[in-house]
């Protein structure tokens, strides 16, 4: 089910398991701000050494871990910093086309999770692990439908990164400018219901892609707590 009311020429083929009874949800955390400029040099002294501040959704205790790498990077030809993200092969068995953050589930091998999302991002996309800075750690997050626990870490690159997706795991690598995840028509949010309890689900609308759900949850604190706002809807949803 393609997304009702998104803006034209943005979106993708991701398949929205939209409830009957949705409704429309609010506008951005920062839509009323007028200056939503952000430089690496500020991304990272926001990050730096954050810890985070709690668990984000409702674990019962058998969730699967994960880590994913949240890799931010100036573009040498402007447009300031980028995030990351790929689009999951069609070659998987479940979340295809999905737009994620490189990472995966922790192998017993992995010394910790941080080990995990280098290594996931490395054999997802050829990202060598001397190039990433870790700053800190956005909060853990519960998944609802793989029952997952996903730790998202924070770090900065080198530069722009030479990424070649492993076409068993990645359909395409995406090199999204944040300045795009900030515009008002680009960011939308639904409500939907949980067990008679309100879900708001989040969405950013690219150019062939729409991010939702958890990765979506993911972006959406990254931008908050670097523009400095408010979000505390993020955190009665999402998982």
């Amino acid at each position: 089910m393609t997304s009702p009311g998104r803006p034209a020429g943005r979106g993708g083929p991701q398949e929205i398991p939209r409830p009957h009874d949705w409704q429309p949800g609010e506008a951005s955390p920062w839509a009323a701000l007028t200056d939503r400029n952000l430089t690496l040099d500020h991304l990272a002294s926001v990050f730096d050494g954050r810890q985070p501040a709690g668990i984000r959704g409702r674990p019962r205790g058998d969730e699967r871990e994960a880590g994913v790498l949240v890799a931010l990077y100036d573009e040498p030809a402007g447009g300031g910093p980028h995030v990351v993200l790929t689009r999951r092969s069609p070659r998987l068995a479940s979340h295809t086309h999905e737009v994620s953050f490189p990472g995966g589930r922790h192998d017993p091998t992995d010394p910790d999770l941080w080990a995990t999302a280098l290594r996931e991002a490395e054999e997802e996309t050829g990202l060598h692990p001397a190039t990433v800075q870790l700053l800190g750690c956005l909060d853990p997050l519960v998944t609802v439908g793989s029952r997952s626990l996903i730790h998202p870490f924070v770090a900065v690159l080198d530069g722009r990164p030479d990424l070649v997706a492993n076409p068993d795991e990645v359909e395409a690598v995406l090199h999204v400018p944040l300045a795009e995840l900030l515009l008002d028509e680009v960011y939308r949010e639904e409500e939907w219901s949980r067990h008679g309890d309100p879900w708001i689900i989040t969405f950013f609308e690219l150019v062939g892609d729409t991010v939702w759900g958890a990765t979506a949850a993911m972006l959406r604190q990254l931008l908050a707590l670097a523009l400095g706002v408010d979000d505390h809807r993020n955190y009665r949803a999402d998982s």
